[in-house]
């Protein structure tokens, strides 16, 4: 009798008629929170996950460049390129297509500041035009301990492709977030717009004048990052991105001339993520199609809007040759980390619903002809099942819901927080005392999509199972714009108009007193030293000189720098402020320092935050 009465008891958990319907509102605000548990180097003052602590704050000094900063991929110390750009790329690409309905959450200015972590990382790895540092530490050592971030003793060594040893798609898909990443900033900090679009450029350069796989010069990302699809649908994805940001004819015909001979009208995809771009390539294109930017190339950008729409198809099961469903109905590509090919997915789905609906078409399958209706529902369905809705009742979202994952194969999650308990936890130590532990993880990693189930929707919460239960930032990254969609609607925007980012919302504190430039110990002194006109703008290059005037050594000072709007030399990051150079450990009495910058404004705020005398 039990045993004829569980499948009708489980039918009933899972029928949508039980459900009250999810708050996609704030799945979207837990989603974008997971990106900063996976922060490394200095946290800055509006940290809000506040068991993690500032890690890899050495990261490239071996190599005498500054990398530190950027994400962890997923539940391990290492911080891996290619997939931190396509991270990036994804956030960027939702923010531009559903900023508006992200700004109405209050939730626009995290998303912001998720991607521009990103992005102030690889500003820093891409030192020179033909330089790119794709991989701080690497997987077999990270793997064989169990640490926090906050304690680690593996290897951090920092590698590089550059004009001997190439990466095409590594230096591409950096191209694309960076171009991406421009354009959601183009109206809020125009500068900073600039620099990212800069980067961009010389990186498509890079990746198109000297070609090769990323994996064969950077060998240690093979056993987990193999780039298995090349490098053609990278330029091809790179130069999309870039005709979007600069409406620069030369991108525009590169799609154009390239399309056969690099695949992008040629392959039909069923699947799309950090590895394999044409899915997302054959997408933006058929929009510059729609939005009628084909220029000279409508007949081969047709070619690319066929190949988008096979992808689209297939995901439907209205193909000739359909993607895989469990019986639950989730898209399954792969039993390790499958939620990165459903988010994915789910969100070229959203978009080109959006796209068709603004053009007033329609999607022709093999089968039939689909409603821009119907691609965003199965869009949905997708979103639904991760927050629950799937045969286990289930939460595939940490922290959301009341039945989410507990023993998360994650680090930092499953370490007591070095700021409840600062005990060092060893390289092995902490396999035997965290990593072997059946209980839940001490810190929830809210936001976090893990893995989840296998090909019949059956799933094992286990710290062990890391197919399952390993959560990662390309998991997350195409989520942020599908639940600013459900969340805020379409509100009658017309997705072909160029895009513009709202500004953020200002986050309103109550005021505090300037703080004094100046005491009785230290100085700060700013003067114009120079100024010029460039397109139409006026630089200003200032300088600016902190004195000693107390009679002991200055061993430590914090500067606080606000209406800074372009690059500052002779002083490091940290979070949100400035400290000593590395070339100074201390400044003795009466001495000075002196740090320049520019950007086309007045001067900017320059106060001292604390300091100590030795």
């Amino acid at each position: 009798m039990t045993l004829a009465l569980c499948p009708l008891f489980l039918v009933l958990l899972w029928s949508p008629l039980a459900l009250g319907g999810h708050d996609y509102g704030q799945a979207l605000s837990k989603s974008i929170l997971f990106f900063e548990a996976q922060r490394s180097g200095y946290l800055p003052s509006t940290q809000r996950v506040s068991w993690r602590a500032n890690s890899g704050l050495s990261d490239g000094k071996a190599s005498g460049v500054d990398l530190v900063g950027g994400y962890y991929d997923a539940g391990d110390n290492v911080k891996f390129g290619l997939p931190m750009a396509f991270t990036v790329t994804m956030m960027s690409w939702g923010i531009l297509e559903y900023g508006k309905q992200m700004a109405s959450s209050g939730e626009l200015s995290h998303a912001m500041d998720a991607v521009k972590w990103g992005t102030d990382y690889f500003i820093k790895a891409h030192p020179e035009p033909y330089v790119l540092y794709g991989e701080v530490g690497d997987g077999n050592t990270d793997h064989y301990c169990w640490q926090r971030p906050e304690d680690m003793t593996t290897d951090r060594k920092a590698y590089r492709i550059d004009p001997s040893n190439p990466g095409s798609d590594l230096a591409g898909e950096t191209a694309a977030a960076m171009a991406a990443a421009s354009m959601v900033f183009r109206s809020s900090n125009a500068a900073y717009s600039g620099e990212l679009l800069r980067h961009a450029e010389q990186l498509f350069e890079f990746a198109d004048k000297y070609r090769g796989k990323y994996d064969s010069s950077i060998t240690v990302a093979q056993k987990y990052y193999r780039s298995v699809s090349g490098y053609n649908d990278e330029l091809l994805w790179a130069a999309a991105w870039l005709y979007q940001a600069t409406n620069n004819q030369y991108y525009l015909s590169y799609l154009g001339n390239n399309g056969d001979s690099l695949g992008g009208t040629t392959w039909g995809m069923t699947e799309f993520g950090w590895d394999v771009k044409y899915a997302g390539v054959q997408t933006l294109v058929a929009k510059f199609l729609m939005q009628g930017q084909a220029g000279h190339y409508p007949s081969v950008f047709e070619k690319y809007q066929q190949e988008a729409e096979y992808f689209m198809c297939s995901c439907l099961g209205k193909g000739s040759r359909n993607v895989q469903m469990t019986p639950g109905g989730l898209i399954f590509r792969q039993s390790w980390n499958n939620m990165q090919f459903v988010t994915s997915a789910a969100f070229l789905m959203t978009v080109y619903s959006d796209y068709l609906s603004s053009s007033g078409k329609s999607l022709q399958c093999s089968s039939s002809s689909v409603q821009p209706s119907e691609l965003l529902s199965f869009a949905k369905s997708q979103v639904d099942y991760i927050l629950g809705d799937n045969p286990r009742a289930t939460s595939y979202m940490v922290g959301y819901g009341n039945n989410y994952p507990r023993q998360v194969h994650h680090r930092a999650a499953s370490i007591v927080s070095i700021k409840a308990d600062s005990s060092f936890v060893s390289c092995r130590g902490g396999y035997a005392t965290w990593f072997s532990r059946k209980a839940s993880d001490p810190n929830l990693l809210t936001g976090a999509i893990v893995g989840g189930p296998d090909a019949y929707d059956n799933f094992a919460d286990q710290r062990d199972n890391y197919e399952q239960t390993e959560p990662a930032t390309y998991n997350n990254a195409p989520l942020l714009g599908i639940l600013a969609r459900l969340s805020g609607g379409h509100g009658g925007y017309n997705q072909l108009l160029p895009v513009v980012v709202p500004p953020p919302k200002a986050v309103v504190t109550k005021p505090t007193p300037a703080p004094v430039t100046t005491s009785n110990q230290l100085s700060v002194e700013q003067k114009l030293t120079a100024s010029w006109t460039a397109n139409g703008k006026t630089y200003n290059r200032y300088s600016t000189v902190v004195t000693n005037k107390s009679d002991k050594t200055l061993k430590y000072v914090n500067l606080s720098i606000s209406k800074l709007y372009g690059p500052l030399w002779g002083l490091s990051k940290s979070g949100d402020s400035y400290v000593f150079p590395s070339w100074i450990q201390s400044l003795p009495s009466g001495k000075s320092l002196e740090f320049v910058y520019i950007h086309a404004s007045p001067q900017a705020d320059v106060s001292i935050s604390s300091y100590t005398l030795a």
